[in-house]
This record gives C-alpha cells, structure tokens and sequence, in this order.
C-alpha cells in the first residue's frame, strides 16, 4: 500500500534559514500518527513545506504516491490532503456555516457534508449563522476540523489544535479526533500535549532539529505517556 503522504530526505528553508534536514516520514491509509518535538524543531515547517509555504530545496514529497516536485497550497487539498492550521485561520466576515462550504471548494466527493458536520458538531448548527470569529476557541477549532472534513479528505494534518484550550474541550477533541478516524480518515496530529497524542495516535514520530530523531507505537498508558514525554525535552 502507497502511503497517503511521504517525505524522503526533505531539505527546507525559509530563506536562507535552514529548518528541515533530511527529514523522512510516511502516513498510510487509516493511519493515525502524532508528530511531537520542542517548539523550534520544525513541527509546523513540515506543514509550510508541503503547502509549498517553505522552501523545499532537496529531497521528495508524495502525495497518494504521485510526486509534489513544486508544491502549492491547492495540490494538497486537491489530492485528498487537508490543514487543519495552527490558530485555526477561521475567516472573519463569514457565517459558521459559510465558513463550513469553504472546505467543500475543492469539489471533493465523499460522506462528509454540512448535516454530517453538524451532526459531529451539534453546537456549530446551533451557531450556523453566527460570524465564526464570534465563537469559543474550542468551538473556532470544532468549525476548523468540520471545515477540513467539508473537503473529504483521506488525511487531515492536525497543526496544534488544542494550543490555548481547556482540558474539558481537549477530553472533547480527542473523542472527536478517534470518531474521524473511526470512519476512515488518516490523521498526523502535530502536538506537544502528548495525553492527546496517547489517546489518538497508533504511533508517533519524535523531532529534533529539522529531522525524526525517534519513532514508535504509542501506548496509552502511564509509561507511554512519560516515554512520549521524554522525547519532547530532547
């Protein structure tokens, strides 16, 4: 089986900055990965490279294992790939519910729908008509994750979403995280809550300056939890 997304050897640069160093990863099918490291380590920059927001200047990227030689913000979202964005990105001027139809933009066919998110997501029908910027931080991340679904990805890249939110909408997330990927949707969750990524993740990928350092099955359980945990103060 061809992995949704792959990254051999990436080199990437902001500039003259350079933030990845032969960094390799894969996420297949169905697969729910978490990605955790130190703020600085390159966490995001993984994101940026392969929206085409860093520099890609070595290695390779495939998605659904077609090469990305130049990637752009659309060829992900396009082959099945969405961005669930650090700080959400909600868009201002628009309603919830218009902010839900953005994610379908891509013209992608599946299950999910705006009374299939509303469904997941009871309190955005109840705030449908309600600017998105109007909302709770936990419900601004709820409208994200509906509006990536609204795409019908096969994975969704979950950048820090439950960075600033309360323990009792991070209980709320994971429950929400494991009935997505419950129904089919792979999952690389970018975090440094690692009881999030005990909970949601089958295996992690641990970073350290620009490149995987460590890697392995996740266990919820005390110990996995501390082992995670020792991996984000390398």
């Amino acid at each position: 089986m061809s992995a949704l997304l792959s990254l051999q050897n990436v080199q990437a640069y902001y500039g003259s900055a350079h933030i990845l160093h032969g960094l390799s990863l894969e996420v297949k099918a169905g697969e729910r990965v978490g990605l955790i490291g130190r703020n600085g380590v390159g966490k995001t920059t993984v994101v940026n490279t392969l929206l085409g927001l860093a520099q890609l200047k070595g290695g390779q990227i495939e998605l659904g294992g077609q090469p990305l030689p130049r990637p752009r913000p659309y060829h992900a979202a396009q082959r099945g790939v969405v961005v669930v964005p650090q700080g959400r990105r909600i868009v201002a001027n628009l309603s919830v519910e218009e902010n839900l139809q953005l994610g379908a933009a891509v013209g992608r066919k599946g299950p999910w729908t705006v009374p299939e998110i509303y469904r997941l997501f009871p309190i955005l029908r109840e705030r449908a008509h309600t600017p998105g910027t109007a909302l709770s931080g936990g419900q601004q991340q709820m409208l994200a994750v509906g509006r990536a679904l609204m795409a019908n990805p096969s994975l969704i890249l979950l950048d820090e979403p439950t960075e600033g939110l309360a323990p009792v909408i991070v209980d709320q997330l994971a429950d929400i995280f494991n009935r997505v990927a419950d129904q089919g949707t792979a999952l690389l969750l970018i975090e440094q809550n690692m009881s999030l990524v005990a909970r949601v993740a089958q295996r992690y990928l641990a970073l350290a300056k620009g490149a995987v350092v460590a890697q392995g099955p996740v266990e919820n359980s005390r110990a996995g939890l501390e082992r995670l945990e020792a991996h984000v103060m390398v």
